[in-house]
C-alpha cells in the first residue's frame, strides 16, 4: 500500500532529480518504434522520487475517512486509501513555461499511476511540460459527499499548480489538464464544473482559478446510462443508488457551457469497458455549445492503453496531444 507524503522539499533535492532524471531516460521507450513501455518496477521508483506536494496542508475538507483492505497481489502503482491527497511533480529538462494536469484512471477504486502516471509524465516532459500527476481521493473510501470529493481534488490541484506556478518561473494561465478513463470523468467534471462550490476556501490559494486552459479526455467516462458509461465507476462515485439530480450533476456532458474548456479526446473503436459513445456523447455536447473539440478515433488500442501501443496508430496520440496544446485556442 502507498501512501501519499505529507510534506515537500522546498526544492527539488538531490533524490528527486534522480527521480527526474530516470523518468526523461524512460520517456524514449514507448516513443521509439517496438519499444516497451517502461517496467513497473522502474516506474514505482520514479514515482517514489518523484517530489510530493499536499493538496490540503490542514487536511481535506469532510470526513469520513476509513482504509479499505487492498486485494492480495495489488500492483504498487494502484493506489489506494488516499487519506491525504497530493501531486506528484515530474519536471523536463528545459521548461516551456506550460504546466499540465494529469489524473490517472482506476474506475474511481484506485489511481493508476504508472500507465496514466509516470509514462504520460516521461512523454510530456519531453515536451517542456511540468507535469503534476495527481492523487485523488476515492469516493468509496467513506468520505461524506462522495460524489464531490474528486472534483474537490481537482479544483485545488488546479488553485495549487497555479499557485506553484507563479512561485517557479512558469506561466499561471497556460495550465493544461489530462485524465483517463474514470480520471477521464473527473477532467470532464473539472472543465465543466470548474467553478462549482464543492468546498469552502480554507486559504488564499483557493481565490485562484480552477478552469484548465485546454483538456485531454482519453477514453473518458462520461455517461452514467447502463450499457454506455461504465458501472463500476459510476457505482464508486455515485453509490448504490443515486437520485437523478445527483447523477445530472455528475453528468458532464449536460453541464457544458460558453466557458468550457476547448477539449482533445482519445478513443479507441475496440474499447468494450468504456465504449466510445462516451467521447461521442462529450464532443456533441462541445459542439452543442460551439466550443473547440478535436477527436482522435483509432480502430484498435482496447482500454486503458495510456501512452498506447508502440507501433500503432493509437501509439500516436501524445504527439497529436503536445502539439494541440501547442496550437493557439479560443
Amino acid at each position: 500500500m502507498m501512501r501519499p507524503t505529507t510534506e515537500p522539499p522546498a526544492d527539488p533535492d538531490r533524490r528527486t532529480l534522480i527521480g527526474i532524471g530516470a523518468v526523461l531516460a524512460l520517456a524514449a521507450l514507448p516513443r521509439a518504434a517496438g519499444a516497451q513501455p517502461p517496467s513497473r518496477a522502474d516506474a514505482a521508483a520514479a514515482w517514489a522520487a518523484a517530489r510530493a506536494i499536499p493538496l490540503w496542508p490542514a487536511g481535506p475538507p469532510g470526513g469520513g475517512f476509513v482504509e479499505r483492505p487492498v486485494p492480495a497481489g495489488g500492483a504498487p502503482t494502484f493506489i489506494r486509501n488516499v487519506a491525504r491527497p497530493e501531486l506528484r511533480v515530474f519536471y523536463p529538462a528545459r521548461a516551456n513555461g506550460s504546466s499540465l494536469l494529469v489524473m490517472p484512471g482506476g474506475a474511481y477504486r484506485f489511481v493508476s499511476v504508472a500507465n496514466e502516471g509516470v509514462d504520460v509524465a516521461a512523454a510530456m516532459t519531453a515536451h517542456g511540460y511540468t507535469v503534476f500527476v495527481l492523487v485523488y481521493r476515492l469516493p468509496g473510501e467513506g468520505w461524506a459527499n462522495r460524489s464531490d470529493v474528486p472534483l474537490q481534488d481537482a479544483q485545488r490541484a488546479m488553485r495549487v499548480i497555479r499557485d506553484h506556478a507563479a512561485r517557479g518561473g512558469l506561466d499561471p494561465a497556460a495550465v493544461d489538464a489530462v485524465g483517463f478513463s474514470a480520471g477521464g470523468h473527473l477532467a470532464a467534471s473539472l472543465a465543466t464544473g470548474f467553478a462549482e462550490p464543492v468546498y469552502p476556501p480554507t486559504d488564499a490559494v483557493d481565490a485562484l482559478d480552477a478552469r484548465p486552459r485546454g483538456v485531454g479526455l482519453i477514453y473518458p467516462v462520461i455517461s452514467h446510462a447502463a450499457g454506455i458509461g461504465h458501472a463500476e465507476s459510476s457505482r464508486m462515485l455515485l453509490g448504490d443508488r443515486p437520485d437523478a439530480a445527483r447523477v445530472a450533476r455528475r453528468s458532464p456532458a449536460l453541464r457544458v457551457g460558453a466557458d468550457t474548456p476547448p477539449a482533445f479526446f482519445v478513443h479507441a473503436l475496440d474499447d468494450t469497458a468504456v465504449p466510445a459513445e462516451n467521447s461521442l456523447i462529450m464532443m456533441r455536447a462541445m459542439q452543442a455549445a460551439g466550443r473547440p473539440v478535436e477527436v482522435h478515433l483509432f480502430e484498435r488500442g482496447g482500454h486503458g492503453f495510456g501512452t498506447g501501443p508502440a507501433g500503432t496508430p493509437a501509439g500516436g496520440w501524445l504527439d497529436l496531444f503536445a502539439a494541440w496544446l501547442a496550437t493557439p485556442r479560443g
